[in-house]
């Protein structure tokens, strides 16, 4: 009994431990993201201001604001949604629900292993041939998005691909036993259930989109223009080239400028992503199982 007790003491005492290790591990996590948030506040939080986030920039890029390439950042990053999630989501619905295991289907699953790793300026290298001038895009918004859509893929089609594969498999069974077809199973049983999935892929997207800088910066995203963007065939400054460029290559720039720009990319990217979890949350306490 003694011998029990004392075995138990020890347990917890290694399970303390443990739970302090991870703890600490976690923390180290955190911390770097805290510390950069942090120094962007701190640094860039005297910049802010309603005129830094709606006038254009002014005096050789060294004051003024940023709204051009803000707008142009949301112009980017939503025709890059448009073109990416409808193409990720029947690309998942495919490989999941359709393809059967074999040679073809291997190939597929390779090929956007592959394409997930391949380096952002291979991606801008790719948009340049074949959007640019290919296709004879120009540098524009459209031929910018069409690079990020492709780079960023690979993230929708395996967050989908994996929200459609929990759903169980007695939903399909139950739907096709009352006489529905596959189609009719998936659109009114299988995609409903996996739509809070879904968005995570959709949210990653979103972050990865906003701070590319290379994709963009060969076909479509420009150093500075005094005209905003009005349609898809239009340049347009972006906020990722636009901290690249008053951080390095504009000489007499304000010190914390750099930062503003900074803090507001991150910001923006936040709000995105906070939008689209508290929408998957909703989706997800509506779910009956």
């Amino acid at each position: 009994m003694f011998e029990t007790s004392e075995l138990n003491i020890k347990n917890q005492r290694v399970q303390r431990l443990f739970k302090i290790l991870f703890l600490l591990m976690t923390m180290l996590l955190i911390a770097p993201v805290l510390l950069i948030l942090g120094t962007l506040i701190v640094k860039g939080g005297s910049v802010i201001s309603i005129d830094f986030l709606f006038t254009s920039p002014t005096d050789g890029m060294t004051a003024g604001g940023i709204f051009p390439a803000l707008l142009g950042t949301v112009w980017l990053v939503a025709v890059a949604l448009l073109i990416s999630v409808p193409l990720g989501i029947a690309a998942a619905i495919y490989l999941s629900e359709y393809a059967g295991e074999n040679w073809f289907t291997r190939i597929i699953n390779l090929a956007i292993i592959n394409l997930a790793g391949v380096p952002s300026i291979v991606h801008a290298l790719f948009g340049v041939g074949a959007f640019v001038l290919f296709f004879k895009f120009g540098t524009s918004i459209l031929a910018a998005s069409l690079t990020l859509a492709i780079m960023t893929l690979p993230v929708v089609i395996v967050a989908t691909r994996e929200s459609l594969q929990a759903v169980p498999f007695a939903f399909r069974e139950a739907c096709w036993n009352m006489g529905a077809t596959r189609w009719q199973t998936i659109r009114r049983v299988v995609l409903p259930n996996a739509v809070s999935g879904i968005l995570t892929g959709v949210i990653l997207e979103v972050s990865r989109t906003a701070g590319e800088t290379a994709p963009i910066m060969f076909t479509g995203a420009v150093f500075f223009t005094p005209f905003l963007p009005q349609g898809i065939f239009d340049q347009t400054m972006a906020m990722s080239l636009h901290l690249f460029v008053v951080s390095t290559q504009v000489p007499g720039v304000p010190e914390n400028l750099p930062y503003g720009v900074a803090l507001v990319l991150i910001a923006m990217v936040l709000i995105m992503n906070s939008l689209s979890i508290a929408f998957r949350i909703y989706l997800r306490g509506k779910k009956k199982w």
